[in-house]
């Protein structure tokens, strides 16, 4: 089989290796799709993921498949099943695995990240990390499971109440998440503050009832202290300047995104007191990922317009290049291609 290691220092090889087998309590997974994530992004250019990564590795660790081997106790699954990946496996003997946070245990492991994922043409998980698709789902948007489920985390946090103005901050692909599953969580307006043209269509296109261009002072003035939630998706200090401005009293800040490791922000303290503000932090996806997979194999979300680029294998770079920029929404890597 192909598989593309990073080797570190912005640097993609594709290697022919043996197809893996599985051992007890794993599967292998024939690879069809894996999305490019803005954390695949960061670890390209030498940042930490949701845990260290230690060259060279496969990564990609947004990703659906078919099983072609079951090992021994495997009942759950056979081959012939589609499936997606939850990449994140917990101890589940440190304090905060003991203690209802396993997001935060203190010796994660990431298919994708730590151990080899999706950015192959085979890979070999435990079972418990893969997830039944129904058969009629496009890989493509089952590789989406994985965003979905941070997003719900995300959404959990946010406690959106029926009758809530919404404000989600970028229109990438898990701005465009968020909105629908804000949108599923009962909003009754729905606003996605982006730069960007083509996002801003997208998000309208998706349900979005106004979408804005923070750019723009008349249309920005528009949202000042209107939105219940904001939910920030970018990672940078301008979007989350939005979040604050755009927050009403009482309101709840999801500061959402993945910013660089020295990011910091000067808080507006007096916003926080006088307004009351509710600010949290969301880290990947504790115990989501099932409801994801439901979200989507009843489906209730739309990714038609979210994917937007696609490439095979032997184009690592181009893909990370890609998603990078301003003409994408979100990349898929087609292993077998």
């Amino acid at each position: 089989m192909k598989a593309s290691y990073f080797l570190g220092n912005k640097t993609f090889e594709v290697r022919e290796c043996p197809i893996p087998t599985a051992g007890p309590g794993e599967v292998v997974i024939k690879n069809m799709a894996c999305g490019v994530c803005g954390t695949d992004v960061h670890i390209y250019h030498g940042e930490p993921g949701s845990a260290d990564v230690t060259p060279p590795v496969v990564l990609g660790h947004e990703y659906a498949g078919e099983v072609v081997e079951v090992g021994e106790g495997v009942t759950a699954l056979q081959p012939g099943d589609h499936v997606t990946v939850d990449p994140n496996i917990y101890c589940g003997a440190c304090e905060y695995c003991r203690n209802g946070k396993k997001q935060l245990c203190e010796t994660m492991q990431a298919i994708g990240v730590t151990r080899d994922g999706g950015f192959a043409q085979y890979s070999v998980v435990p079972v418990e990390q893969a997830f039944k698709l129904s058969a009629d789902l496009p890989y493509e948007w089952g590789a989406m499971a994985e965003p979905v489920a941070c997003c719900l985390h995300g959404i959990d946090l946010a406690g959106i109440r029926p009758g809530d103005t919404v404000c989600v901050i970028g229109g990438g692909a898990i701005g465009l998440i968020m909105m629908q599953l804000a949108k599923l969580s009962g909003a009754a307006k729905l606003v996605v503050s982006e730069p960007n043209e083509k996002r801003r269509q997208a998000a309208l296109q998706l349900g979005a009832d106004l979408a804005i261009d923070p750019t723009d002072p008349q249309q920005r003035a528009s949202m000042k202290c209107a939105a219940n939630v904001v939910i920030e998706c970018v990672g940078n200090n301008p979007a989350v300047q939005s979040a604050f401005d755009f927050a009403k009293k009482g309101a709840t800040l999801v500061l959402f995104s993945v910013p660089k490791v020295d990011a910091s922000f000067p808080l507006p303290l007096f916003d926080v007191y006088k307004k009351e503000l509710t600010i949290k932090g969301s880290f990947v996806n504790p115990d989501t990922h099932g409801r994801a997979v439901q979200l989507l194999n009843a489906g209730k979300l739309n990714f038609e317009p979210i994917i937007t680029h696609r490439f095979p294998l032997a184009q690592m770079a181009e893909a990370i290049a890609e998603q990078m920029g301003s003409e994408s929404i979100k990349v898929v890597v087609c292993p077998q291609e």
